[in-house]
């Protein structure tokens, strides 16, 4: 009769572990998700700032057009990205556009006294910030979720309801390099 108790306890302790453990991972799935939704709200907000940001410095270097083109194909291509890793392809290939552009500006000081350019700039500048923020935690997140599934024993969890790991937003080689001074 003990025998019944022990094995109905054991059960049930299993079952308990089970239910909390698959709980844990919707949460930190569900996380994920939404930290990447937060990030993407950043990235419109980028998105839309860029045709103003190209339209002014059209007015002052329109002999430029090869480089605000570029600017333009980069933002379609990171907007029109679907999953996490052309998106995150396609933020670096912007983020190495958007260098060129200010570094237009570097060229024309008229532009870079324009205070339309100056405070689209500045938009860009905090936008940046809180993409940058944003990556962080869901950078965060997402290797939170990956430890859970792969660590033992989530990992039977994970692999009886279909878990799978998730993308890390990682930044491109251009962002990992160091700015180079030349004096």
């Amino acid at each position: 009769m003990y025998g019944f108790y022990i094995a109905a306890a054991i059960l049930l302790i299993l079952v308990i572990w089970l239910v909390a453990d698959y709980n844990t991972l919707v949460r930190l799935r569900n996380m994920a998700r939404e930290a990447f939704s937060s990030m993407d709200v950043y990235l419109k907000k980028r998105y839309d700032l860029i045709p103003n940001l190209v339209e002014t410095v059209k007015g002052y270097a329109a002999h430029e057009a090869t480089t605000l083109e570029k600017v333009i194909e980069a933002r379609n291509r990171a907007a029109g990205a679907q999953d996490i890793k052309a998106k995150a392809e396609g933020e670096n290939a912007l983020t190495g556009t958007l260098k060129s552009l200010f570094a237009l500006a570097e060229a024309y000081p008229e532009l870079k006294a324009n205070t339309n350019f100056m405070e689209l700039q500045k938009q860009l500048q905090g936008v940046e910030a809180d993409i940058a923020n944003s990556r962080r935690y869901y950078n965060a997140v997402v290797r939170d979720y990956n430890i859970k599934i792969e660590s033992f024993p989530s990992s039977i969890v994970a692999s009886l309801f279909s878990f799978r790991r998730e993308t890390l937003f990682e930044i491109g080689g251009q962002e990992r390099e160091n700015v180079k001074v030349q004096f």
